[in-house]
This record gives structure tokens, sequence and C-alpha cells, in this order.
């Protein structure tokens, strides 16, 4: 009686049992996602300066919000403000407008994001597999991987993906038009290369499967989704088609593969030589994400063609699979989204950069397919070890042993798994371990331009809110307009730190009108330009290398005693205008 319990409650469908039973497990899936949002939100304020990486790109200009005259003239933080798309653009402003702080928003944003997905979510995988546990393990898949990379966690607009598409699909099952409009809308406005993959979706439900061969949909609702939904896409993603930024054109892959950024052992790595790598696993370029199978419990997803096979078999199904039975038309959408979705990446090739990467595109997708495939097998696994004990279920035999210890095994796997890994949630926060420097900054004028390749130079404006010449965090090298503006800064830059010759170091000051030069302290040494892997790409790097092992001393160099306004044991900083008297005597 207890297999016969036991099976009922975890297996039952949403018609067999009661609302509450649903509500049951919906309530379980937000519990977990609120858990694992509360751990987030720990490791986000665990220190004064924490930020997740990719915020620093995507946030920092948004201080703009609360204090306009940050940034001044700033041409990096035009660029990722030119780059932002709309929706994200607002909802950041809306939030600083009633006193919000974008770093705050910043850190507290994936916690209600998760929250959405998971709603979401667990209601996709019941239109699915109307058993509620199928949802719950649905979400808690979700959650886990949301929280074990850093898209979630970066609040940047690759996170609202999770919510928004989820949303689409969600109406689109229900056939619920007006919200599934809007979701397509929000898509376009948050992330527009998803509103791409969702039109294609919307274009493949007019075709359908009739006597072995492909057809025409005869649902009317279909053809009324597709071209009003076209409509939403195409008017959304108009403004982005006839967008005339000063950053434009994006490089083209011809020049692109000249370029040491998208070699293999760049830093913004793209064109590989194995053709595998390339097409199938490199990120960027590859269809396949690394982190497809995080958490492993995705793995499960595998044993979804073994599982069709024994759906197929009408004996097999029924005796260990009842719930197979109950798998719904509406999961033909996973393969929806695998088309369209692939059709995009190719698109994405056939014309590098102009869609962004072509990863991109499916990195989402298959992920959301895996987390849905992985809940209904996991389901079926329990349902059929259930059923198969159940035959046994007068005695407590062996049987029972087996079902009972693969459900237990099952549940502490998909429940406990983040336990088992070190430093869970993984998303990515950075903590900045130079509080002084960011305060010295913090007390400069608004206007201020800061000179520096040091590795700290990437949190300055995010933590000090004062701009930076150039930084490592900010070398995006995909526009042409941005990005040859700032080859010239870091060759200019990296020529002038390392030049002998005084006036080219005056000259360079005066034209980008430098206020602080921050220094590592062994900037100025052969070892450091050597061991520093970043600046080797870049044109002015062997004329500094060249210079330093002819024994010539920097211009820069007894300025860093003379100049310095703060230092500590990592940088020193030194006053440009001070540089240009000390270097004119």
């Amino acid at each position: 009686m207890f297999i016969a319990r036991l099976h009922k409650f975890l297996t039952a469908t949403v018609d067999e049992k009661s609302r509450s039973h649903t509500i049951f497990w919906l309530t379980l899936s937000l519990t977990f996602a609120a858990i694992y949002g509360f751990l987030g939100l720990r490791q986000a304020f665990g220190a004064e300066y924490v930020v997740q990486d990719d915020a620093r790109q995507h946030v920092f200009w948004m201080m703009r919000f609360v204090d306009r005259e940050l940034f001044p003239n700033d041409f990096i933080a035009n660029y990722f403000q030119s780059a932002a798309p709309a929706g994200y653009s607002i909802l950041y402003k809306i939030a600083a407008t009633i006193g919000i702080h974008p770093l705050f928003f910043h850190k507290i944003l994936p916690f209600f994001l998760s929250l959405i997905s998971t709603y979401y979510c667990f209601s996709i995988a019941l239109e699915m597999l109307p058993v509620p546990m199928t949802g719950f393990i649905a979400s808690l898949l979700l959650n886990q991987h949301m929280w074990m990379t850093d898209d979630l966690g970066s609040a940047t607009p690759r996170a609202f993906v999770y919510p928004i598409f989820l949303a689409f699909l969600y109406y689109l099952l229900r056939r619920s038009l007006l919200p599934c409009l809007a979701a397509i809308g929000l898509m376009g406005l948050f992330y527009p290369p998803y509103a791409l993959v969702a039109a294609g979706i919307l274009v493949l439900r007019l075709v359908g499967w009739e006597n072995g061969r492909f057809c025409l949909s005869r649902d009317r609702t279909n053809y009324l989704f597709c071209t009003t939904g076209l409509g939403v896409v195409f008017l959304v993603l108009l403004p982005y088609a006839l967008d005339k930024s000063e950053f434009s054109p994006t490089y083209t892959a011809a020049e692109a593969k000249q370029m040491p950024e998208f070699a293999a052992d760049g830093r913004n790595a793209f064109f590989r030589a194995n053709p595998k790598h390339y097409w199938l696993t490199g990120r960027g370029s590859g269809m396949f994400p690394q982190s497809l199978f995080t958490p492993v419990t995705h793995c499960a997803s595998l044993l979804w063609p073994l599982l069709l096979v024994c759906r197929s078999s009408s004996r097999a199904s029924l005796t260990y699979f009842p719930a197979s039975k109950q798998i719904q038309s509406s999961i033909w959408v996973l393969l929806q989204l695998f088309l369209a979705s692939s059709a995009m990446f190719l698109a994405a090739h056939a014309t590098l950069f102009k869609l962004y990467q072509p990863g991109r595109y499916t990195a989402y997708s298959l992920r959301f397919i895996v987390v849905f495939l992985s809940a209904i097998v996991l389901t079926s696994i329990v349902d059929g070890m259930l059923n198969w004990a159940k035959e046994n279920e007068t005695s407590f035999g062996i049987k029972n042993l087996v079902a009972i210890v693969t459900t237990a095994i099952i549940a502490f796997v998909v429940v406990c798994y983040p336990s088992l890994v070190e430093d869970f949630p993984k998303v990515g926060y950075v903590e900045g371990k130079l509080p002084d420097l960011y305060q010295f900054f913090q007390q400069q004028p608004k206007d201020i331009t800061i000179a520096s390749i040091a590795p700290e130079a990437d949190n300055l404006p995010t933590f000090s809110q004062r701009s930076v010449l150039v930084a490592k965090e900010y070398a995006v090298p995909y526009q042409k307009g941005y990005y040859s503006r700032y080859l010239q800064r870091i060759n200019d830059l990296i020529r002038a730190q390392y030049t002998p010759d005084r006036a080219i170091l005056q000259k360079f000051i005066n034209q980008y009108e430098i206020d602080f030069w921050m220094l590592d302290r062994a900037a100025l040494t052969l070892k450091y330009v050597e061991d520093y892997g970043w600046i080797s790409v870049f044109d002015s790097t062997p004329e500094a290398m060249l210079s330093l092992k002819q024994g010539k001393i920097p211009a820069l160099a007894p300025a860093m005693t003379s100049c310095a306004v703060f230092q500590n044991e990592i940088v020193v900083v030194l006053d440009a205008s001070c540089i240009l008297k000390f270097t004119g005597n």
C-alpha cells in the first residue's frame, strides 16, 4: 500500500488530484527558487564592493541615471549605453527614478527573475506532461542551472531570456494571443536575438504532419499567432535595423579573421582550426554551450530516445510507464524551438557578426529543451519503478526496495545537487579588493580621466564612478566605430607608458586630457610586459618590449616617486599635471 500511495502522490496527473496538489508542487518549486535566490543575495551583499563580472560592462554607465554629471564625454560609457536594448535601459532608469541605485538593482533583480522563470517553467512542464512533480523537477533543474552560470546573476540583457522567453512559450501553448504578443514585444526590447527565434517558432507552427508527410496547418489560430507575432517582431526590431550608431558598422568575417582578438587564443576567441570546436562546442561559434549539462542531472535528457522506444511499445508503456501516455502534443514545441534556433544559428554564421554571436541563438534554446526532457525522463523513471514495484505490493520484497532506493537516489540528486557544488551559487561575482583606491577616486572631480592598463582599471568605473581611458573589460571588438578608436587609445597609452621620449608622453597626456595615471608597481619592467597577456596583441607592445630590452628607461619612471598621489602595495596613482611639469624640466 505504501508503494501505491507514494506512486499516486508523486506521479498523479493534474486531473487525478485536487488543485491543492498542483499548488503544493508549485509552492515547493518557488520555495527552492527563493532559497537559491537568497544564497545569491548573500554573495552579492557579502562585501561593500561586489559586482557581477559582466555587469561591469552593462551597468556602470547607468549611474548616469542617478547623477547626470558622471562619465561626461566618456566614449566607453556612450558605447555601452548605445548598445543596451531599450527595455533594459528603461527598466533600470525607472528603478533609478524611484530611488533604487543601479548597482543595488542589479544585485536584487536576479532573485525576482528567477521566481518568474520558475513559475513559467513549472507551467510549461505541465502543458507537456500534466504531472505536477514534473513541473517541480523542471523548475528545480532550471534554477540550479541559472545559479551555476553567469547569465541570470549578471542582470544584463541576457538574464531576461529566461523569464520572458518562457512566458512566450507558455502563452503560445495556452493559445493566449495578447499575453503571447506582449512577451514577444518584451523579448525584442530586452534581448532582440530571441525575438527572431520566437518568430521562427511561429512560422514553423504553420507546418503540420499528416499521413506521413508535411502539410500546411489547418488550425487558423496558428496563422493568427504567426501574422500578429511577426508584426510585433518587425515593429520592435525595426529601430535596431535603422540604427546608424556612431559605433557602426560591425566587423566583417574577413576582417575579424585577421584580428588576433578573434584567434583561437584571443580574448574573444572565435575562429578555431578544428571544425568540431568551431561548429559544435566553441564559445560563441559553436551550437552547443559548454554548460549545456550543468548541472549534470541534465544528462537525464539523453535517455529521451529510450523513453520514446518504450512509449512506442503500447504494452511496455501501459505496464511500466503509464505516465508517459500523458505526454501532450505540446511537447512538439521543443522540436520547433530547436529548428528555429538552429536556423538562426546558421543565419548568424552566414552574416557574421551582424546578428551577433551564432552560439547565442542555440545556447538558451538547448538549455530549455534539456531541462524539460530531463524532467519528463526522470518522472518516467520514477513512474516506471514504482509501477513495477506495485506488482509485488502484497509483501515488501526486492522490487519494493529497488523502487524506493531508486526514487530516493533521484530525489537526493535532483534536490541536493547544489550541496555537492563548491561555492554555490556560482554566478561570477567580483569583489573589489582596494576600497581605499576607489574612495580616493570618488573624492576627485567627476570629469576626470584615468589612464591605466592595470587590471584594477576594470573596476574603477563601477566602484569609483570615474572614467578610464581604456580597460581590459571594455575591449569589445565587434563594432568598428568603437573598437578602432579603442585600439588607437590603447596603443597610444602603451606607447606613452614605455617611451623614453618625454615629448611623446606629454603629447599623450594633453591629447587625451589625462588627469591621473594608475600603474601596477612593477608595470615599467620588461617582465611585466612579457607576462601581461592582454596587451600582447596590440601593435605598440613589441615596440615597448624592444625599448625595455635595450635598457631604455621609460620617461614615466621618475614620476613614480615624485608625482604619486596615492599608493599601496599593488598600485601607484600619479597626478598627470605633475607628470607634465616633471617631464618638462
